[in-house]
């Protein structure tokens, strides 16, 4: 059973985290105790010495565009006001045995979201080409959006040498926890962008989540929401799939994306996809952008497939 009692620290003053912030200051605060480093790429180096603003940069989240420090720091803070409610923010997905017979196993976990009683959840997977986890600037963006609709959000750190190993178990964990969560655990939704698009439908995919989880209890994904990647299998496991894409993305051709879900509507899969003109790889959210809305389009993507 999950410990889902209050963890506020009355003793934790909550100070606001601003673009001068330092990752240190982020990574060593008493709210994100056990777990701070996981907020950050934990396959990066990150000086401690750099502050939010210096952090929140395509230098440093290699392939993303449209980064924006107000988003880091809105994340951070809303993270740290969820602490001092007393609401738990992560959860390790392994258990501490599993944890200390594989140390890497430390270096995942899932951050929660919380949504309304009832509701479904989606697991985010953020992108950075297997070589990193870009969730700052990706997952717990789209996390922190669909829990504002009522929808529970985690985004989830993997690691990037055996991505769907840990995205199997994230789901089992949240499928036999569900109840704990007071949330629906049968019409969830995967969620990814670059590469974490490619995990999302890698274990939306019903052979693969079978032979991943080697269970056979745990319903497939409601949907796959993806964006920007090229993965091109397709096939009747398939589930329904939201797509978006910018026509400037030089690592995802959009032309491969639209034929691949016109093979999934061949065979009867619902699926829906936007091109956004001009837009590059890595644009998240799409704030300020053409594509901007677009995840609200997505979520009643999926709230269709529950119907």
């Amino acid at each position: 059973m999950l410990d889902m009692e209050r963890i506020g620290d009355d003793n934790i003053r909550y100070s606001e985290f601003t673009e001068n912030t330092r990752a240190g200051e982020v990574i060593s605060d008493p709210a994100f105790r056990g777990f701070g480093r996981l907020l950050f790429p934990m396959d990066l180096s990150i000086s401690e010495r750099m502050t939010l603003k210096e952090l929140s940069s395509s230098s440093i989240y290699l392939w993303y565009s449209d980064i924006r420090t107000e988003k880091t720091v809105e994340i951070l803070n809303y993270l740290k006001q969820e602490v001092q409610k007393g609401h738990q923010i992560f959860y390790p997905i392994y258990t501490d045995r599993e944890m200390q017979q594989e140390p890497s196993k430390k270096n995942t976990g899932l951050f929660y979201f919380r949504g309304e009683p009832g509701k479904p959840f989606g697991i985010m997977n953020a992108g950075g080409g297997f070589y990193y986890v870009g969730a700052m600037h990706d997952s717990f963006l789209h996390a922190l959006e669909i829990s504002r609709l009522g929808y529970h959000g985690f985004a989830l750190i993997y690691r990037t040498r055996e991505p769907y190993d840990d995205l199997a178990r994230a789901i089992c964990f949240l499928h036999d926890h569900a109840a704990e969560f007071q949330m629906d655990p049968n019409h969830y939704s995967l969620w990814g962008g670059s590469a974490g698009a490619r995990m999302a439908e890698v274990l939306g995919n019903r052979d693969y989540l079978r032979q991943l989880t080697d269970r056979s209890d745990i319903q497939q994904a409601a949907a796959v929401i993806m964006q920007y990647t090229g993965y091109s299998s397709a096939s009747y496991s398939e589930v329904p799939t939201y797509a978006c894409v910018g026509t400037r993305d030089g690592i995802a051709d959009w032309r491969v994306m639209k034929h691949r879900l016109g093979i999934l509507d061949e065979i009867g899969i619902p699926t829906e996809f936007h091109v956004y003109k001009g837009l590059r790889h890595g644009f998240g959210l799409g704030v300020g952008t053409i594509a901007e809305g677009w995840i609200y389009d997505a979520v009643e993507f999926w709230k269709q497939q529950l119907s």
